[in-house]
Order: C-alpha cells, then sequence, then structure tokens
C-alpha cells in the first residue's frame, strides 16, 4: 500500500526496518549505524512501552476527551470506501479512516509484531482441508451499527465486488492470484466462510496476503442508488450475487466514496463495525472520528473524539507542535528535518517513539512510457541511475540521521518471525564514475553538463538496448510530492549528480494525491501513460499483503505495479515464495537478492516513522495505551488521556 508521504508519509519508516533484505544496515559511509541488542540501525527501541508495550502515563486516567492525529502534508483521506483502487490506495485512506470504521476479516501489527492478532480480528484462526484447498474461517460475534450481525455473506459480499472487475476495482489485485485463484465461495451458515483455491498454496502466505484483502462489508450497502431501501439479512434484493449487479454496486459505491462532502451524513458510511464512526469532514481534509457506542470487539474506546487534523507543510506542522504543545496535537510525526529539535520538543510534553514501519522507500519509473520507457527498461540504465542516489548523503544532510540506507524490497525490521532476511552490502553505492562507466559499456556517449546520448545503437553487447536510436539523448521530468523540504532536497541533489553524466532531469513537484493518482499501471499509447517518473516521498508499506513475498508490487500486471515492470525470472521467483512446499525463507532471499540487482524501482532511504516517515512519532505524555502497529494501522480503542 502506498504510504502516505516519505518524511511526512506512509512507506519510509527509517530504522534498519525498511533497510532491506540484502543490505539493509550496512554500507561504505561512515554513516551507517551499527545495532545493539533490542535496538534498530537508527538506535531505536524495539520492545517496551510504545512499542510491544502500551503506554501508561502518570495521572489519573480520563474517560472521553479528543486526541488530536497529525496528517501528512497534502494528504488527508480522500477516499472511505473500503475497497481502494490503485489510484486510492494508501494509508491515509486506510489506515489512517476507514479501516476504524469497517473492520477487516483480519487484524494485523499490533504492538510492533508484523503478525495477525486474533483477539482483534472478525475472523478466528483459520482450519484446512486435507488437501490444502480449502480454507475454513469461523466468525466471531461482531455487529454492524444498524443491528445487523457481521456474517461470512458479509465477506461474500466483498469478494463478489471485487470480483466482478478485480483489475480496476482494487489495488490488491495481482494477476492469476486473488481472487483469480479462488475455485468457489460458501457460506454454509451466518458465521462460516469456506474458500476453495485451484491449488494448495503455502498457509501462512494465504493468511497474511489472501484472506487479508477481505473486509466484510454490510447489506445494507447492497444496492445501486439512495433511494433504493437498504436490504437486511432477511429482506431484500442482493444486486451483488451477479457480476453485472456487482459492479453496478461497486460503480454507485465509489461513486458515494468519492463525494467527500456527505460523508459525514451518508446512510452509507454510517454504518460501521469498527471502534469509531465518521462524525465531520471538512473541505480542508479535518476527520472527526466519535466512538462507536455498539462496538462489539474489544477493547471498546476510552476518548470520545478523534480529530485528525490536516496541513499544508512539514512547517506548519512543526508551527503546531510548538504553539500549541500536546493539548493541541496529541499523536503526531516529527518531521525529520526538524529532527536535532527533538529534545526541546519532548522537553514540552511528548515522547518521542522511534518505531519503524514494515516498509520500504522508492519511486517509479514508467517503462511504458513512450519515449523513455525503452532507456529506463534497460536493467544497466536503472542501476547507473540507482548508483545516483547519495543514500547516505541524503541521510546525514538532509534527514539528520533518522534514516537508513534502503537496498531491496524485504523490511528487516520490525523483526519478522515468517520473513527473516539478513542484511548485506550495497550493490549500487553512490558513485557518479560508476554511473558514466555503466552507460558509456553500453553504448551511450556521456556528456557531463550536456546531454548523454546514445552512440550504438542495437540489442547487442556494448550497445544502447531495444527501441534506442542513435543521437536519442537521456532526458525525463521527476514529479514528486510537494511539502515535504527533505524531499526536494533530495531531488534538487539527484538532478544535479545526474547533470554530472550528462542526465537531465525536469524537476516538478505537486501534492501527494496528484502524484499517486498520476503513477499507474497503463500501456503504451494509453494517454495516462505519458508520465515519466513519480515520486511520492515514499514507497510501499506492507498491507493488505502483509508478507514481502512481491507478487502484490512486482509481478507483471499487478495493480500497484505503477512501474509496470515484468521480468519473467522475477515471476518464477515470487510464485516460489507462495507454494506450499517451498522453503520460504531460501525462496524469498531469492527473490529479494535478484530484485537487488534488477532494480524494477529505485530505492532510497528509508525514515523513522509509524504514520508517516518522520523523525519518529510524538505522543503525548498525557495518552495512555499507545503501542505502535508494525504496518501503520492506528488503534485509537486502546487510547486514554490522563489528567
Amino acid at each position: 500500500m502506498v504510504w502516505t508521504n516519505k518524511r511526512a508519509g506512509r512507506a519510509v519508516v527509517g530504522l534498519c526496518s525498511l533497510a532491506i533484505i540484502a543490505g539493509a544496515c550496512s554500507s561504505s559511509s561512515k554513516s551507517a549505524t551499527n545495532n545493539s541488542p533490542g535496538t534498530t540501525a537508527g538506535g531505536a527501541a524495539l520492545t517496551g512501552a510504545g512499542y510491544t508495550a502500551l503506554t501508561q502515563p502518570s495521572g489519573a486516567k480520563i474517560q472521553g476527551g479528543t486526541v488530536y492525529f497529525s496528517e501528512a502534508p497534502s494528504a488527508a483521506p480522500n477516499y472511505i470506501f473500503p475497497m481502494t483502487s490503485a489510484q486510492v490506495c494508501s494509508t491515509n485512506n486506510v489506515e489512517q479512516l476507514s479501516a476504524m470504521l469497517y473492520r477487516p476479516l483480519y487484524w494485523y501489527g499490533d504492538n510492533y509484531s508484523p503478525t495477525v492478532d486474533y483477539n482483534r480480528s472478525i475472523g478466528q484462526k483459520p482450519t484446512w482441508s486435507s488437501d490444502g484447498k480449502t480454507v475454513t474461517v469461523k466468525f466471531n460475534n461482531y455487529k454492524w451499527s444498524d443491528g445487523e450481525q457481521v456474517t461470512a455473506r458479509d465477506a461474500a459480499f466483498y469478494l463478489n465486488l471485487y470480483k466482478a472487475d478485480p483489475a480496476n476495482n482494487y489495488c490488491g489485485y495481482v494477476p492469476g492470484y486473488f481472487p483469480d485463484n479462488i475455485v468457489s465461495v460458501q457460506t454454509p451458515d451466518a458465521t462460516t466462510l469456506q474458500i476453495t483455491f485451484d491449488k494448495a498454496y503455502n498457509q501462512e502466505w494465504v493468511l497474511y496476503n489472501e484472506l487479508s484483502q477481505i473486509t466484510p462489508l454490510p447489506l445494507a450497502w447492497d444496492r445501486t442508488a439512495l433511494s433504493q431501501p437498504a436490504p437486511t439479512a432477511g429482506n431484500g434484493f442482493f444486486p451483488d450475487t451477479t457480476k453485472a449487479g456487482a459492479e453496478s454496486v461497486y460503480k454507485f459505491l465509489d461513486a458515494q466514496s468519492k463525494a467527500v462532502a456527505t460523508w459525514a451524513s451518508s446512510p452509507i458510511w454510517g454504518v460501521v463495525d469498527g471502534p469509531f464512526k465518521l462524525t465531520g469532514f471538512t473541505n480542508t481534509g479535518q476527520v472527526t472520528l466519535s466512538a462507536n457506542p455498539d462496538y462489539s470487539g474489544s477493547p471498546k474506546p476510552t476518548i470520545s473524539t478523534l480529530v485528525e487534523i490536516p496541513f499544508t507543510d512539514n512547517s506548519a506542522i512543526f508551527n503546531q507542535i510548538r504553539s500549541g504543545g500536546p493539548s493541541a496535537l496529541t499523536v503526531v510525526s516529527l518531521p525529520s528535518e526538524y529532527a536535532l529539535q527533538a529534545s526541546t520538543v519532548t522537553s514540552e510534553g511528548y515522547e518521542l517513539n522511534k518505531a519503524a514501519s514494515y516498509s520500504f522507500n522508492y519511486f517509479v519509473l514508467n517503462l511504458h512510457n513512450p519515449k523513455m520507457g525503452p532507456v529506463f527498461s534497460q536493467t544497466y540504465f536503472r542501476q547507473a541511475l540507482q548508483h545516483l542516489v547519495d543514500q547516505n548523503g541524503w541521510i546525514t544532510a538532509f534527514l539528520h540521521g533518522t534514516a537508513v540506507p534502503t537496498y531491496g524490497p524485504v523490511p528487516i525490521s520490525p523483526p519478522s518471525p515468517l520473513a527473516a532476511v539478513s542484511a548485506g552490502s550495497n550493490p549500487f553505492p553512490f558513485s557518479t564514475s560508476a554511473a558514466s562507466q555503466l552507460l558509456t559499456q553500453n553504448g551511450w556517449s556521456v556528456a557531463p553538463g550536456g546531454t548523454t546520448t546514445c552512440k550504438t545503437p542495437g540489442t547487442g553487447a556494448g550497445q544502447c538496448g531495444s527501441g534506442i536510436t542513435a543521437g536519442e539523448g537521456i532526458s525525463f521530468n521527476l514529479d514528486y510530492a510537494s511539502g515535504n523540504p527533505a524531499l526536494t532536497s533530495e531531488m534538487n541533489d539527484l538532478q544535479a549528480q545526474a547533470a554530472k553524466v550528462g542526465i537531465k532531469i525536469d524537476l516538478t513537484n505537486h501534492p501527494f494525491d496528484t502524484v499517486t493518482s498520476t503513477a499507474t499501471q497503463c500501456t503504451a499509447g494509453q494517454p495516462t501513460c505519458n508520465w515519466t517518473a513519480e515520486n511520492w516521498g515514499a514507497g510501499w508499506i506492507y498491507a493488505p499483503d502483509f508478507l514481502p513475498t512481491g507478487e502484490s508490487l512486482f509481478v507483471t500486471g499487478a495493480a500497484p505495479n505503477y512501474s509496470n515492470y515484468s521480468d519473467p525470472t522475477a515471476d518464477q521467483l515470487i510464485k516460489a515464495t507462495v507454494l506450499q512446499n517451498s522453503d520460504e525463507q531460501s525462496a524469498l532471499t531469492a527473490y529479494a537478492q535478484y530484485m537487488e540487482k534488477s532494480l524494477p524501482v529505485v530505492f532510497g532511504p528509508t525514515s523513522i516513522g509509524t504514520f508517516a516517515g518522520s523523525a519518529g512519532t510524538l505522543i503525548s505524555t498525557h495518552l495512555g495505551g499507545y503501542a505502535a502497529n508494525a504496518f501503520g494501522y492506528m488503534d485509537p480503542e486502546d487510547w486514554y488521556l490522563t489528567k
């Protein structure tokens, strides 16, 4: 899932956590930090209050009260329907909104562990048939706020909408995987869901990457117009039971979700089964959530209200921290450029929590762009460009040590019992001379300060590659998310380093939502495929697929495969990570090591931060019950205020 803004958003965390598999924490640069027991590469604790245990501040516990949370710059929620398409699949829409209203079948990541939490899940631990193809999920007793029970039929409702047009309806879609690999869905009774797959898969993978995509939907939503009566389990017409009907329902709910001004008053979005309900949304993006008195899960919310405050840039966030103090912002990401002022801020009534999320940072090149696609498609070019990313320099100069280098797609922190991969060395350390050499060896005439051009076209050794003509230059636009000084500095530096080897990069910036919606899976020739490079300032946090097995990101045709990367070897290595009889750890290692060299994306430093890539999360010393979620989900039902 797209991280909301790198040093202000989702896919970056800055511990050795996101730094990946082969080489996350090691580097030729002296700025790399060694791990000590119980800490990440960035020196942050991995256990204790605020991490694996809930905070317990001194002072009398208050029943009720309002908690204020900082949104990332220009990244207010803009979509509420939990079936998010690729264009709106981001943490600001899911973790910071819909997941608190509409509970997924299973809950993951609590108390800083990248694992399932059955105590907070609608579904009980799944069981399997003897042939390993059919999974059975029994439901716990949850209710919707309209009084209806949350049933297996509600999960089937979700799957019907998903299957109607999976490539367009949901960002978790990967051709050949979920839901294509489902043979049948049965609901023998209200509390039993049975799914039969086309073959036997790794059962942990199914739990973490397939069942994880399901969010039960209330039958009150199973209609195609507001004028229609809301159906119930015992009464009504259910259009989702046919493919055409399901797609009509999806289009209706999608349109309602895009009508943000109607959210708070909508009879659709008011039916919830989560611990909170939406009671306010302004045109600036301020979200007001109130405790749901009918919540079936445990614990019940203690605070009465959670308010998410929008900001235009990082300086506005920091000014609010300093001027309002913890009485104004209770949970807030400290922008990386203010890391050196952390001690001043914490002395005013905050604890700085440096937990990382299970994510990694990168930006995408469009391999299907009609002009630059043939160049971007050359592995040697992506390797040359990676050599121009001065990760350790950026960490020191722009991020003040609150991030770690990232070389691949498998996070090593928070530590996962399911996906353990060791760190290695940087395969493409910062070096303009190495970048120049790669280009020269592959048929380019490098012109420092000018425009490097293809000298030797063709597809053989020492030639530029397929689709690249003689005299063609390397020049492209890189668009990045606005409102983040550290990201701006990084992109300016990349532009300057690229110029030293004759690569011309034109920089532009736009709001986060514009950048993420522009970077799309596309085919050359489509108007939507004219973009060249997009950097939303983060990368990817593992959700709704929580195991880093790669199919959700880099398999050919996957909805979130925004770079349009396609590699038969990568596809086979990814496939090996999900099969029932595979050696999961060996398969993950082989996949990760290959992706480090193939570079489907351009990797960048991964910053600290649970809710945003930042210098950490500031928690008011008057907020109890807080512990970081490994996947950046919010658990305000745990939180309470003290006097």
